[in-house]
């Protein structure tokens, strides 16, 4: 069976993905859509001119919704990217925008009968996510975003260069709002196997320091360039690719949680279904309060943006 993907907003974010699935073979077929048509046709024979230099070859398709009908898995990545240059480092500056275009868009996929799984990187994502479930009635388990993972990514990171490790040897969790409510629940973390507690101790490490360096890490990134696209289009692949291949990975991804009633990071089983098992973690009391807290403050901008 073809594996289909489709990619919605190709700008940096999402012209980023689509390059990471066409260079590595990850679909057979890519659906792109954008309502720039010239810039989406340009980056489709962009595609196309370096299939000779590839090693597999994937069937590229130019904003055609119906196509979607039986993808795999749709990215999301619709955005305006100029939003977020405020003086806050407020993600929810592109609200305005995106919950319009998250229900015009979530309109035509439900239109075109797709009954995939839809991975969501447009901001601020977990409301977002919230909207594309509501508008298209997908299960919640089919509908996710990616939440906390690359903040995760950037904990791992700036804990390995302090202790000039693999940030592969770091496993643990920053979690709740992909945004400034979001916190690294240190519980969750260990390097090398053992409690980061004990590394802190041994190592000299602050960790408030490096939790705040997670949270910000994505705003380092913007001011340098105005946009961050590398860590987050891999995230997102990473993550339909889990779906793509049942991988059943355990991930950190924006889903619904019902004893919170709303979509936030917490780490999930992502398989073939989306969200095919809830993980639950012993955390402690504070970090319990701060998840409630940014539960809190997603539901209430959610609520405003219906």
């Amino acid at each position: 069976m073809a594996r289909k993907i489709g990619v919605i907003g190709l700008g940096n974010v999402g012209a980023a993905a689509a390059h990471y699935i066409v260079a590595n073979g990850f679909a057979d077929e890519l659906v792109l859509i954008d309502k720039r048509v010239e810039k989406v046709q340009a980056d489709a024979l962009d595609f196309e001119d370096a299939m000779a230099n590839l090693k597999n070859h994937t069937k590229i398709i130019v904003n055609d919704y119906a196509a979607l009908k039986d993808a795999d898995v749709i990215i999301s990545a619709i955005g305006k990217i100029e939003l977020e240059d405020n003086q806050n480092d407020d993600r929810f500056a592109e609200l305005p925008f995106t919950r319009t275009a998250a229900k015009e868009v979530g309109a035509k996929i439900k239109a075109a009968g797709f009954n995939g799984v839809i991975v969501v990187i447009t901001n601020p994502v977990d409301v977002i996510t919230s909207i594309y479930q509501e508008v298209t009635g997908l299960p919640k388990n089919r509908v996710l975003g990616t939440g906390t993972l690359l903040d995760s990514s950037r904990m791992k990171r700036a804990v390995a260069r302090e202790l000039k490790i693999d940030p592969q040897s770091v496993y643990g969790y920053n979690l709740g709002e992909h945004g400034n409510s979001q916190f690294t629940a240190w519980s969750t973390v260990r390097v090398l196997g053992h409690p980061i507690t004990e590394v802190a101790k041994k190592a000299g490490l602050d960790l408030a320091k490096l939790d705040k360096e997670a949270r910000e890490g994505g705003f380092k990134v913007f001011r340098g360039k105005k946009y961050t696209n590398y860590g987050i289009s891999t995230a997102a692949v990473r993550l339909a690719l889990a779906v793509l291949n049942d991988s059943r990975t355990e991930l950190a991804v924006s889903n619904y949680r019902p004893e919170w009633e709303t979509y936030l990071s917490y780490p999930a089983i992502i398989g073939r279904d989306g969200v095919v098992e809830r993980l639950d973690f012993d955390l402690t009391d504070d970090e319990i309060k701060k998840l409630g807290k940014s539960a809190e403050y997603i539901k209430t901008k959610f609520a405003e943006s219906r």
